[in-house]
């Protein structure tokens, strides 16, 4: 058969492709440039590989439908154009081949196995254009996906980069660039999925330290974030509504809100902007704690914590000690016994308002 069917591919390959233009709406256009050569020589590749099964043609041709694929995606279309295309082909080369066999005398029953054959292969094809076209798609969104985690270390780079070098960046990344953004951290393995369940065109990328979002307009954002914590279990920080310029504080707030943020909650950064002071300077805040409580240094854990408790209570109620009592949920006279031991410690020091202002901090930020 192959001897019989060898001569005639020329033609054969020509009269395929004419099929395909009459048939498949796609390319019903002329055939020009790499696309037309592209078409021709895959025709004629795979019925020279189809009669020389298992030769080093195999190989070489399996590049040019990957190719194909490739060329779909990249021209707009779908495949299903170039699905039609190979069934038209299938059809038109075993009503060829069919013809040929008859006349050579091939059996009624070998004439089933080619057909079989023929028809397989055809299957074969169209598998490897689906695996170009996949990894066309695949490399495409893999570089926008690039560009767009890009754009959003350019939008949180401090000092902020230059107003045409983000416009630059938002083009090619495709994302419009908008007015106002609220920035989220998140942990680095769940940047991706909180993404997800925001509405807009929300960029997202993360390091190994933190998983970064910048979501555009962020009108009703709160809601949708504390459902997907909660979703996901994980601490969410939330960092103001900013012009997009500003986006590098809205994220330094959120990465400190952040750190407040237990499992599967929000902690929203306009909220808590009192307790984000201590967040936003850890190291001031324990050389605070250890310079101004050191008058406790010698006292053990257990009996440091009640003083601290009591110290910090007295000191938010302004030495109301019927009020710290119950606060701490113990007797008067408990409070007075603590309070006596308090000012042996710290002895003028209760007195003075800028003293209590440090002593207060340093207990909050304890806590």
């Amino acid at each position: 058969m192959a001897a019989a069917i060898e001569p005639a591919l020329p033609e054969l390959a020509r009269e395929i492709v004419a099929a395909i233009q009459r048939e498949v709406p796609e390319y019903a256009g002329p055939l020009l440039g790499d696309f037309g050569r592209g078409i021709l020589t895959g025709v004629e590749q795979a019925l020279g590989r189809f009669l020389a099964e298992g030769t080093r043609g195999e190989t070489d041709g399996g590049r040019i439908y990957h190719a194909l694929g490739r060329g779909e995606y990249r021209s707009g279309r779908s495949l299903d154009a170039l699905q039609a295309a190979y069934r038209v082909g299938a059809r038109v080369a075993w009503r060829r081949v069919s013809r040929l066999a008859e006349e050579s005398g091939v059996p009624v029953a070998a004439q089933h196995d080619l057909a079989e054959a023929i028809f397989v292969y055809i299957d074969q094809l169209a598998a490897e254009s689906v695996e170009g076209y996949a990894d066309a798609q695949a490399a495409e969104a893999g570089s926008l996906r690039r560009r767009r985690e890009e754009l959003l270390r350019l939008l949180l780079a401090h000092p902020p980069h230059p107003p045409a070098a983000i416009e630059e960046a938002g083009a090619r990344a495709g994302w419009r660039l908008a007015r106002q953004v609220a920035i989220v951290a998140v942990p680095p393995d769940a940047a991706a999925r909180v993404a997800r369940r925001l509405s807009g065109d929300v960029l997202h990328a993360a390091d190994e330290i933190h998983g970064y979002l910048v979501v555009p307009e962020p009108a009703g954002l709160g809601a949708e974030l504390t459902a997907a914590a909660r979703r996901y279990g994980v601490a969410v920080g939330l960092g103001p509504t900013v012009p997009l310029a500003e986006a590098a504080r809205s994220w330094r707030w959120a990465e400190l809100a952040g750190r407040r943020a237990s499992p599967g909650t929000v902690s929203e950064a306009q909220n808590e902007l009192a307790q984000l002071v201590f967040e936003a300077s850890p190291d001031i805040v324990a050389a605070l704690r250890d310079r101004a409580l050191a008058a406790l240094d010698g006292e053990t854990e257990a009996s440091r914590a009640r003083l601290e408790a009591t110290l910090l209570a007295w000191l938010r109620h302004c030495g109301a000690q019927a009020v710290v009592a119950a606060e701490l949920g113990v007797h008067p006279q408990t409070v007075r016994y603590r309070l006596r031991r308090l000012r042996e410690a710290f002895g003028s020091a209760l007195e003075d308002p800028d003293a209590r202002f440090a002593l207060e901090l340093a207990l909050r930020a304890g806590r």
